[in-house]
Parts: structure tokens; C-alpha cells; sequence
């Protein structure tokens, strides 16, 4: 139970979802299955509709996003056993040398809900599909949502962020 701006109990249910689409990349499945515990590294990809979607969308509903160089797409990490999910504090990576930090506080496929989300480049668009760069997922991911990326919902003012992230990220793609 959470308050909401009227200092009323507000009960959340459980939230159900349907994968919009899925993610496809361009390359083969031996070099999948070598990069299946990591990333599959700033790979082209295509999300395409997901053949058992309940929440379909008309051809139509990319109309418009040619126009963006950019979309957010937010995914599953459909590959996590969630009795593996971590839900409080790690070393990143496993890497000792790197502080303790918590789950919130790292990009980590293992997180409470398990949902990711990355910025990719746009390459082509079509009904029902979006060509993109930097797709951070294997193929076959569930997609729940494509989004415009525009920058007045970037982040506004100085972005920082500790050493060990710039460490992780420098060479990442």
C-alpha cells in the first residue's frame, strides 16, 4: 500500500503485459550462443511483431517514427531465472574491484522486474517493424514498448555517473 498525493492508500495490482514485438539481430546463432551471458555488442537489428502478441498493433502505428534518428525500446530480460533476480546489493559484473552498489544502481539484466531498455539508432522503419543499431538484447527478446527518443525528455543539466560505469561501458559496444 502506497499514499498518493492526498495522503490516501492507493493499492497497486499486479501489472499484466503482452510483448508488442520481438528482437532480431544480424548475426548467426554460434556467435549468439558465445555472447548469450553478456550482450549481443551494438548489432543491427530488427523488432519485428511477435507472431503470440494479445496487444497487436496496426500497421500503421510506426507512421511518424522515421522522423527520429533515435527510439528507447524497453524489453524483458526473458532469459532470467527469476529466482536468480538479485534484489539488493552486488559487486558489478561480478567484479570485486568494483564497490558494492545496488541492484537500482546498475543497468544489470538480473534487477527485480527484470525489464531493460536501451536507446538504439534508427535504420529503416515499416509497417510493424523498426530496423535499429545497438539493439542491447539476443534475438527472440520480447519487446514491450518502441519509443521516440526525444532529447526535451533527456536528461537535463550534468550527467555523472562513478568511475567503475565508465569502466564497464569503455569498450562495451
Amino acid at each position: 500500500m502506497c499514499e498518493d498525493a492526498t495522503g490516501q492508500g492507493v493499492t497497486f495490482a499486479e501489472v499484466t503485459t503482452s510483448p508488442l514485438w520481438r528482437g532480431y539481430d544480424a548475426l548467426d546463432e554460434a556467435i549468439e550462443a558465445a555472447n548469450a551471458s553478456n550482450v549481443l555488442l551494438g548489432v543491427c537489428g530488427s523488432i519485428e511483431e511477435h507472431p503470440h502478441s494479445l496487444a497487436v498493433v496496426d500497421r500503421d502505428a510506426t507512421l511518424g517514427l522515421g522522423d527520429f534518428s533515435h527510439v528507447e525500446v524497453l524489453f524483458l530480460f526473458h532469459l532470467v531465472d527469476v529466482d536468480r533476480v538479485c534484489t539488493g546489493a552486488r559487486h558489478p559484473r561480478g567484479r570485486e574491484d568494483w564497490p558494492l552498489t545496488g541492484i537500482l544502481a546498475q543497468r544489470a539484466r538480473d534487477r527485480p522486474n527484470r525489464l531493460g531498455s536501451t536507446v538504439c539508432a534508427i535504420l529503416d522503419v515499416g509497417p510493424r517493424f523498426v530496423d535499429v543499431s545497438g539493439l542491447d538484447a539476443v534475438v527472440g527478446t520480447p519487446v514491450l514498448d518502441v519509443k521516440p527518443y526525444m532529447t526535451g525528455f533527456g536528461p537535463c543539466g550534468l550527467v555523472t555517473e562513478p568511475r567503475w560505469a565508465t569502466d564497464l561501458m569503455d569498450g562495451y559496444w
